[in-house]
């Protein structure tokens, strides 16, 4: 279904300020464009509004390689790094009623079967990954009970890319599924809910690169029913104060969480795993900063797939120029990765000096 059929029932509009980078071939000159519009795109945005609420879970800590976590810039010779993958919870008014998303909604027992994952749990052992190289903190489903949310309240869910997801318990499926419903049909978890997806990061699944396909499942897609798919194209703005920007780079159908609150604009992907991987000149993360001079570098990647490396490094860029100074730390964005960097004691040398480790704007409601 285009956007544009949603729009009479849920609010949501095209935005067009970066159509004209999206649609430039040339890195470089498309990073300027990217220059020129986001501005533009931020005096706009900050007048529809705030949202109402917005709100920040953590789901798991988790390794993950330092290589691609801080790409070439880190000098810690470990050779993982710590991060904490969580989920948001934004609400908006609009049409009269409120209007609730979720944002990295993951449902991380099934998402350790993405290939990479389960080679990992494979090389270390079960019990080894779960107990001493990971932490959980809680699910989905306890975090919605703990304020509040029952599961038809739940609009929409979306994530900045479909890497690791499996999505089939929150939304349903068309057949049964052999690993977890072999009898029947998958009935869905949030009732109403649609998943928002880039039509470009859908498109993929039936067609991945060698490079891709240790980060996603494909297979888990393809009895969704099709009445539970929301397909975008591009920046949409989704109520007051909240949005998808169109990111490719890390995948070709990334898109960024955008969220306006009291605190100013808040941008929200996997993109970097550090708000000072926005801000290397202020890192004290051993490496960054000598990386960045000696480059020129303004962003650092997390690159685990390197589809597109210079699209990423502009989408960065666009995210860094879209997020407001933090209010604690002028020199870094309010940039909330939701794979968030932090200390471990196997990973010397790769503590982020800033963590935002929470959000927790306005009121959830019902």
């Amino acid at each position: 279904m285009k956007v544009q059929e949603e729009v009479r029932t849920h609010y949501f509009q095209k935005i067009s300020f970066f159509e004209e980078a999206h649609a430039e071939e040339n890195p470089g000159r498309q990073l300027e464009l990217i220059r020129e519009a986001a501005p533009r795109f931020k005096e706009w945005f900050r007048q529809t509004g705030t949202v109402t609420a917005f709100h920040s879970y953590d789901l798991i800590t988790l390794p993950y390689p330092r290589k691609y976590a801080l790409w070439r810039a880190a000098l810690s010779p470990v050779s993982y790094v710590w991060f904490t993958n969580r989920m948001f919870i934004v609400q908006w008014r609009a049409k009269g009623r409120i209007w609730t998303l979720l944002n990295e909604p993951t449902e991380y027992e099934l998402a350790s079967n993405t290939p990479y994952f389960a080679e990992q749990i494979r090389k270390y052992g079960e019990f080894f990954s779960h107990t001493l190289l990971s932490y959980r903190y809680g699910t989905v489903e306890k975090h919605l009970e703990t304020v509040g949310l029952r599961p038809e309240d739940i609009d929409f869910i979306t994530y900045d890319h479909l890497h690791t997801q499996d999505v089939r318990r929150w939304i349903g499926t068309t057949k049964p599924q052999a690993d977890i419903s072999p009898d029947q049909p998958v009935k869905a978890y949030f009732p109403k809910a649609k998943l928002i997806v880039q039509r470009k990061e859908w498109d993929i699944l039936p067609h991945l690169h060698p490079l891709q396909r240790i980060w996603y499942q494909p297979e888990k897609f393809a009895d969704i029913p099709e009445e539970r798919l929301l397909f975008i194209d591009g920046d949409v703005l989704l109520g007051p104060g909240v949005a998808l920007m169109w990111t490719p780079g890390h995948t070709q159908g990334n898109h960024s969480l955008v969220v306006n609150t009291d605190s100013g604009i808040w941008v929200s992907s996997e993109n970097g795993v550090a708000a000072e991987c926005y801000a290397p000149m202020e890192s004290g993360i051993p490496g960054l900063r000598r990386y960045a001079k000696k480059t020129g570098f303004e962003v650092v990647l997390n690159a685990n797939t390197i589809e597109n490396t210079a699209r990423q490094y502009n989408s960065m860029i666009q995210e860094k120029l879209v997020a407001d100074p933090c209010k604690n730390r002028p020199g870094l964005p309010q940039f909330f990765p939701s794979s968030e960097l932090r200390g471990h004691i196997f990973a010397p040398g790769t503590r982020p000096s800033y963590q935002h480790k929470r959000v927790s704007f306005g009121r959830i409601i019902r």
